[in-house]
């Protein structure tokens, strides 16, 4: 089966041949020289323009590319699985212009185009020093002049592209009093005015990640800005960006995927060619479960954000709610399998200049400002929190748009265009989405009645159905709350973009499985083979018991070595990488005895471990009977599991020990002094860089954990910004 918007995916990825050749134009060498001094990628960015990257930013009304959202996200996968740099530096021009796409006028749009068609970077301006995401206390005033326009007064600060950018979509306060009717999008043209006196640009912030990438500013000294500059009318400016935000929200997972994409290939390259303990790596069963998670929860987040970019046409006034839970799932699904495969890499994953150039360090701190973007962690999951009412009451009428759904599930379904029109703020009818769950399980259910390799997916998808009942009762406490939201709401958010995930990979699976039966994703799609262990690792993020079966990995473990074996991209829908197929990443800590054992069989070949002399898995090798929880939830311990011994039975050499192999030891009991984090620091807190020899601790629940990612809040949440009646926290950090 093949998928159209992949294979546009694969034509700009064979335009930018191999990333590991240093003398590609695009390469990791390339990336890794330009963060170093941290230069802005212009040499990149001409070469993705030469290409025509521009072009899907703009809607084919306009004159450009953009036909599907779909297609938009893989073909920006490409690019951030090469350098999340590049990606938000470049894609910065979509989200400045997407504003005028959705409510400007037909001039403004051609306009608009024909700049962005000329290289022009356009940024979007919604964030200040003093306010972060609460737009509706922005401080960047406009000022009625005689002409009928305005003078614009103020500093937009942590802005993507602000000294690059010659057009910018800044939220200016045009009434004197704010509030939701008092601001407009302003469409600013820095070709028209005078630096040093109308306007400056603010110094380059310099950051941890993305350090190429322009983050800075712009101040405004009564800069005259005219009347049709105004986007969406004077006084719709909060109305447009909620909206925009539910498309910049989708897109971000383009952003996110591309990361986790990277990160599992350097993962995978390691364990296969690092020997520890006589035995490779790839051999160990905590490693072959941290990788095959890993690999589950990719899956996961593509399969999420195949349906909300699918949803942007099919079921816009639904919007809200998919780009919300795809927005906090998938960024913060990556944080996790990024963290998994630190512990794995061990040292190496912070080293430069060692294994895969040091590229994976790079990765992690880039990627850390994703969930940042267009509304962090909490203000997405208060947005949900938001709706809770009219969720809860779709699910127990079966109502939303049903309909919508099963066309975004349909891959051959083709996309019609995006209606603005139908964005809404509040998905008033429920989740078309979530429910056509109870008929998805209801269809695998049928189809696994004579197919006994489907029952472990079935009553996975089974055990999901009901915990989905649950999160919807939970919800009901919750369906009054607007301000000052409770930490146990935020947790009930977190299951609910969980469930609505699980019903995503159903719909895909039971409208797709026997197209995708063919082919190159034959061998991923049939029997399940991605479904089972998707489910799986929902029902173990969402705390279930007795989740994380290990009999719903090994076939996906397979397909992920295959897939590098053969030089194809680990997805839903595979097409080949420019790389040379077989050849190693340079890593003087791998042994020439691991590069003897690497993977040899065929395409879709999952026996040919066996053939080949590599261990497979014996009874137990595979992953523990539970596995990591949810970034949300208190992660523990080297493998957020138990501590299953991963040397064979009777080897005395080692009591356990971590994948990572750089002589970090895992303690069974203990848990003095282990290391914590805090919510939101995505940085592995097992060891310093460098550091070959420090210890970590398995669960203890004596202090031994550690809080990963976006632990729901305990104090006091402003949800200040108010719109139609539902208060939100909304905004951009970048």
């Amino acid at each position: 089966m093949e998928h159209p918007p992949y294979l546009v995916a694969q034509e700009l990825e064979s335009l930018l041949g191999d990333p590991e050749d240093p003398g590609t134009a695009f390469s990791h060498a390339r990336s890794l020289e330009l963060d170093e001094n941290e230069e802005f990628p212009a040499d990149i960015c001409r070469l993705l323009e030469g290409w025509g990257l521009q072009e899907f930013y703009i809607p084919v009304e306009y004159g450009g590319r953009l036909t599907d959202y779909e297609t938009v996200m893989q073909v920006m996968r490409v690019v951030a699985r090469r350098d999340l740099t590049v990606a938000v530096g470049h894609g910065k021009t979509y989200l400045g212009g997407v504003c005028v796409w959705i409510s400007g006028t037909a001039e403004q749009a051609r306009g608009l185009a024909a700049d962005i068609r000329g290289g022009v970077p356009v940024s979007l301006a919604l964030t200040e020093r003093a306010h972060g995401s609460d737009l509706l206390a922005g401080d960047v005033r406009g000022e009625a002049d005689s002409g009928g326009g305005w003078r614009v007064s103020g500093e937009k600060w942590l802005i993507n592209n602000a000294t690059r950018g010659s057009l910018l979509s800044v939220l200016t306060r045009t009434a004197e009093d704010g509030g939701p009717r008092g601001f407009t999008v302003l469409l600013v043209d820095k070709r028209r005015l005078a630096e040093g006196d109308d306007y400056r640009c603010l110094d380059k912030i310099r950051t941890h990640g993305i350090r190429g990438a322009d983050i800075s500013g712009i101040a405004f000294d009564a800069a005259p800005v005219p009347a049709d500059a105004a986007v969406g009318g004077a006084g719709g400016g909060v109305e447009t960006v909620l909206k925009a935000l539910q498309l910049t929200r989708t897109m971000c997972a383009s952003l996110s995927l591309g990361a986790a994409d990277h990160a599992l290939t350097i993962a995978l390259d390691f364990a296969e060619r690092r020997e520890l303990f006589g035995r490779r790596l790839i051999d160990l069963p905590q490693a072959r479960h941290v990788l095959a998670s890993a690999a589950a929860d990719v899956l996961v987040g593509e399969a999420l954000a195949t349906v909300a970019a699918r949803s942007v046409h099919n079921v816009p006034d639904e919007l809200s709610v998919v780009a919300a839970a795809t927005k906090y799932l998938v960024p913060t699904g990556t944080e996790g399998v990024i963290a998994d495969l630190t512990r794995l890499l061990g040292a190496r994953a912070f080293l430069k200049d060692v294994h895969a150039l040091g590229m994976f360090q790079k990765v992690d701190r880039d990627h850390r400002i994703v969930g940042l973007f267009d509304g962090n962690t909490l203000v997405n999951l208060n947005s949900l929190v938001n709706q809770f009412r009219s969720l809860s009451r779709g699910w127990l009428r079966g109502s939303g748009d049903t309909g919508g759904a099963v066309r975004a599930f349909d891959v051959a379904e083709p996309l019609p265009p995006l209606d603005p029109a139908r964005l809404s703020l509040v998905a008033r009818r429920g989740s078309g989405v979530m429910a056509t769950l109870p008929d998805s399980v209801a269809a695998l259910r049928a189809e696994a009645a004579g197919r006994p390799e489907l029952k472990g997916a079935l009553d996975a998808a089974e055990r999901l159905l009901a915990v989905t009942g649950r999160v919807h009762e939970a919800m009901d406490a919750y369906r009054t709350v607007v301000t000052d939201v409770p930490p146990a709401a935020f947790d009930v958010a977190r299951q609910y973009s969980l469930c609505l995930a699980g019903a995503a990979c159903l719909g895909l699976w039971t409208h797709n499985h026997r197209a995708a039966d063919a082919g190159r994703t034959g061998a991923l799609w049939r029997d399940g083979v991605w479904l089972w262990p998707a489910l799986d690792r929902l029902l173990v993020r969402l705390g279930e018991p007795d989740a994380g079966d290990p009999d719903a990995y090994l076939p996906l473990l397979e397909r992920l070595r295959a897939a590098r074996e053969t030089g194809e991209l680990f997805s839903l829908f595979p097409f080949s990488l420019h790389r040379a197929v077989g050849r190693p990443t340079e890593d003087p800590g791998a042994t020439a005895h691991g590069a003897a054992h690497r993977h040899t069989g065929e395409p879709g070949d999952a026996t040919a471990g066996a053939a080949s002399g590599r261990n497979t898995r014996a009874p137990g090798d595979a992953a523990p009977q539970s596995g990591p929880s949810d970034n949300s939830a208190p992660r523990t311990g080297a493998s957020d599991a138990t501590a299953t011994p991963s040397h064979a039975p009777g080897d005395t050499r080692v009591a356990a020990r971590t994948p990572g192999g750089d002589g970090v030891t895992t303690r069974a009991s203990g848990g003095d002094g282990a290391a914590t984090r805090t919510p939101g620091d995505t940085r592995a807190a097992t060891h310093a860089p460098g550091d070959a020899g420090a210890v970590t601790r398995a669960p203890t629940g004596d202090g031994g954990s550690r809080t990963v990612g976006d632990a729901v809040p305990h104090a006091h949440t402003d949800t200040r910004a108010a719109v139609g009646g539902t208060r939100t926290s909304e905004g951009t950090s970048c």
